[in-house]
């Protein structure tokens, strides 16, 4: 079949959605179909199978910031759009930003089958304008991607049941749902790494995610600056966004070891592999690949409690979980862990057996059925007004 892949972000994989972008379309290709990519990312243009739009010009200001978040976010063009989608057997929107937008009222006009993940809360985008703690904002994200989006899907991919659920709940319909995990790739798994020579004496804490402020890492860093074994502790923060330049002067002010760093992707599965342990303190998370990533390596993974995370579902001890943006709750959590080493490594042995849910090839056979059976039916044929 002919996929055409609407990715309003792509490019280095600093991100979770990025990444399962990336399987989803790398095992669509070795399955066989012909699958189109429309995406922003200029270094694409010319490549076969690449149908790349312009990046959107919001002034030096926002263009600043929207570089530290780590993306470049997709303008529509109508003609790229058409070019990607004509001929199509079915096309997937990875996310509901401009360009899925776009491209779903397009395709549904052409009459072709549309499917699309789930991979946004709404939090993602109220917390960079500092009213995410206001539910009738949320609320009214969820109305406008289904309208605009979902609404059109005759089949919807969701990471997890708990995004299902808040996204149902808020707009009050049962969805075409299809729940499967991202995945993790075979690649990440649990082997033996030293710790580099300047870590060896060092207590390793790593935190892999954007800095943003759902993403809460100045909890972890405020925590650590509580703790009992402060100047053991190096926590390293594996990432990139707006937030990086308050988080080093915060850990600065607090004289705590933090490293803030991008690292190559086959590094970042050597660090999880000799850390001591992975924090996850995000309050705003739909499944956390990067969680996942720590659960198949095996390493004592510790999460907030917050109603806005899924990541707390992977906990396999209640002791792995603290007080979402607590300092105090998560020094105690992580002190408990240093302090009971014989403990961590049972629930070490817990989570690694806890991973085989999670293999990628599964999750992403699940992904191509998923798509081949939309692919077969008609598109919906009952009128949707405007």
């Amino acid at each position: 079949m002919v996929v055409t892949v609407v990715c309003d972000v792509l490019g280095a994989e600093t991100n979770g959605t990025v990444v399962a972008s990336k399987n989803l379309i790398n095992f669509l290709k070795e399955k066989g179909h012909e699958v189109r990519v429309l995406c922003p990312e200029i270094e694409m243009m010319g490549k076969e199978g690449y149908y790349v739009v312009p990046i959107h010009n919001f002034g030096k200001p926002l263009n600043s910031y929207v570089e530290k978040v780590g993306v470049s976010l997709a303008k529509p063009d109508k003609r790229v759009i058409k070019q990607a989608l004509k001929g199509s057997d079915v096309v997937h929107i990875i996310v509901p930003l401009s360009l899925g937008l776009a491209t779903a009222k397009i395709a549904h006009k052409m009459g072709i089958p549309i499917t699309a993940g789930f991979h946004m809360q709404a939090q993602n985008l109220t917390s960079h304008l500092k009213i995410d703690k206001l539910p009738i904002a949320n609320y009214a994200v969820y109305k406008f991607i289904y309208k605009h989006l979902y609404r059109y899907c005759s089949a919807i991919h969701y990471p997890t049941d708990f995004i299902r659920g808040i996204f149902e709940t808020n707009i009050k319909k049962i969805t075409p749902a299809h729940v499967i995990s991202n995945g993790v790739h075979a690649y990440v798994k649990k082997k033996e790494v030293e710790k580099p020579e300047e870590l060896k004496d060092k207590i390793v804490i790593l935190s892999t995610g954007r800095y943003g402020k759902e993403k809460s890492q100045d909890t972890l860093i405020k925590a650590v600056a509580l703790s009992r074994y402060k100047n053991k502790i190096q926590i390293i923060l594996a990432g990139l966004g707006p937030k990086e330049d308050k988080y080093r002067k915060l850990a600065q002010k607090l004289d705590v070891n933090c490293l803030l760093k991008v690292f190559p992707r086959m590094e970042i599965i050597d660090a999880l592999n000799y850390c001591d342990m992975y924090v996850h303190p995000a309050e705003v998370e739909l499944e956390g690949i990067a969680c996942l990533e720590a659960v198949v390596c095996g390493k004592l993974t510790i999460v907030s409690d917050s109603k806005y995370s899924a990541t707390k579902g992977f906990a396999v001890d209640k002791r792995c979980i603290f007080h979402k943006r607590d300092p105090e709750d998560l020094a105690r959590v992580i002190d408990y862990w240093i302090e009971h080493p014989e403990d961590k490594a049972l629930c070490e042995k817990e989570y690694l057996e806890s991973a085989h849910n999670f293999n990628l090839d599964e999750c992403m056979q699940e992904m191509e059925d998923m798509i081949k059976e939309v692919a077969k039916k008609s598109p919906l044929q009952k009128e949707i007004k405007e």
